[in-house]
């Protein structure tokens, strides 16, 4: 069976993203573990693929949509506004004058209604606030969201920090106009996984190699290239707290932006 490895979720540079692939692809072959690098279109069905050994995906749809994967861990990310494994949004619009309540009846646009970082934190900042948007633009991905704020398609955006900072590095332009005007609380990083499949043995095996990439100075240049700082294990209660932020804001009477 062919054991797929992919990192889709911070993709920003793709060649930053192969070599870490590639890096990881390397450690895993000297515990005797083969692995193949792919670049999955559909997520949902590449996380839920039995041949899956290793991918990232996002806190929302850990807790709503995967229930039987295995969690392996989560980078630490040098990312302004990530603490350990913890991330957090920024609230991104074009004035940077304005506060989050000025967005009353104004658009948002979000990158998908599975995303914690784009919709679930933006929902709860929006409950909080009082906040109701009059529209709401699905753009598919932080990188379009931010091209719909620029061109005056929707007026505000929760954005992942380590994707602002990825942007900030490879791709300043795509920032031009932008402005950080608030950000959201912090949550546990995007968790790496693995298939319910995989053997407790092999689970290990993936948490070692993946402490090797972060602390062995041979991968210190791909990894500071992906703006990867560290790892850490998770467990799957840690992520509790995203269906927290919906229930909260459910509670305040918002359960759509």
């Amino acid at each position: 069976m062919t054991n797929l490895l992919a990192l889709p979720m911070y993709a920003i540079h793709p060649p930053a993203t192969q070599a870490l692939m590639q890096a990881m692809v390397a450690l895993l072959a000297q515990h005797g573990i083969t692995a193949k690098p792919v670049w999955p279109d559909d997520l949902l069905t590449h996380w839920q693929d039995d041949r899956l050994l290793l991918s990232q995906t996002c806190g929302y749809p850990l807790v709503s949509q995967l229930p039987e994967v295995q969690l392996v861990g989560a980078f630490h990310y040098h990312a302004p506004g990530c603490i350990g494994h913890d991330y957090r949004s920024w609230l991104v619009a074009r004035d940077k004058q304005a506060t989050l309540a000025d967005f009353d009846g104004q658009r948002a646009v979000a990158n998908s209604m599975d995303s914690h970082s784009g919709y679930n934190a933006l929902r709860l900042m929006a409950a909080l606030q009082g906040v109701a948007f009059s529209q709401l633009l699905l753009s598919g991905g932080h990188r379009q969201s931010l091209a719909a704020l620029r061109d005056s398609q929707a007026d505000i955006a929760a954005i992942d920090c380590v994707s602002w900072a990825l942007l900030a590095r490879y791709a300043p332009d795509d920032l031009r106009g932008l402005h950080i005007i608030g950000e959201t609380p912090a949550a546990p990083g995007l968790p790496l996984i693995t298939a319910v499949s995989t053997s407790a043995a092999w689970l290990a095996t993936l948490r070692t190699t993946l402490r090797q990439l972060v602390s062995d100075p041979a991968w210190r240049d791909v990894c500071d290239d992906n703006l990867i700082g560290g790892f850490s294990p998770v467990l799957r209660d840690d992520y509790q707290g995203v269906l927290a932020w919906e229930q909260q804001a459910a509670t305040l009477g918002v359960t759509r932006l």
